[in-house]
């Protein structure tokens, strides 16, 4: 039987001669006391799994505050970190268009050389085919020198006219030596 406070006020004793059974109010007592007894151990189970409790929620009060300022951490460093490529990737960028720059220049001196020597293997070309055509055309004066003064010489007495022109094409002949 658990004891409340209305059924300790409301507790009758049997009376005696002189006052209340004694059997009865030790019996009573006894009982109460072994109650009280109950709720004190109870009570200091309760203080001491209350104090367990209360050490275990500030042991993870702490963990939250260090899991919090962990967490602070790895973002600020995460966001450090994005900085930090954006930045490297920025610069990668402006380095590979000064490269691609440098790269375009190259290529279009390289061009502007290679259209020069062009120039230049036509000029020489131009100026080639000048010089054999003034080789051939010397050559075709002296070769029909040569005739003429044949012709002369083998037909002193006849007054015979005949062609003695040799009809050559120039372009012709340098255009197969080439």
């Amino acid at each position: 039987m658990r004891f409340t406070p209305l059924s300790i006020k409301k507790q009758e004793f049997n009376k005696a001669i002189r006052g209340y059974d004694k059997e009865d109010v030790h019996a009573f007592l006894e009982k109460l006391a072994d109650e009280l007894e109950e709720i004190q151990r109870e009570n200091e189970e309760m203080k001491k799994q209350l104090d367990v409790a209360n050490s275990q929620l500030s042991e993870f009060r702490r963990i939250e505050k260090n899991l919090q300022e962990t967490l602070l951490k790895a973002q600020e460093s995460s966001a450090k970190a994005i900085e930090s490529t954006k930045k490297q990737t920025t610069l990668m960028i402006k380095e590979a268009e000064i490269k691609s720059s440098q790269l375009i220049e190259k290529a279009k001196e390289q061009a502007d050389d290679v259209r020069n020597s062009i120039i230049k293997l036509r000029e020489e070309r131009d100026f080639i085919i000048a010089k054999l055509r003034a080789i051939v055309s010397t050559q075709s004066q002296l070769l029909e020198m040569k005739i003429e003064r044949a012709d002369k010489e083998k037909m002193p007495e006849k007054k015979i006219e005949h062609q003695t022109k040799v009809d050559i094409n120039i372009d012709e002949i340098v255009n197969k030596l080439l």
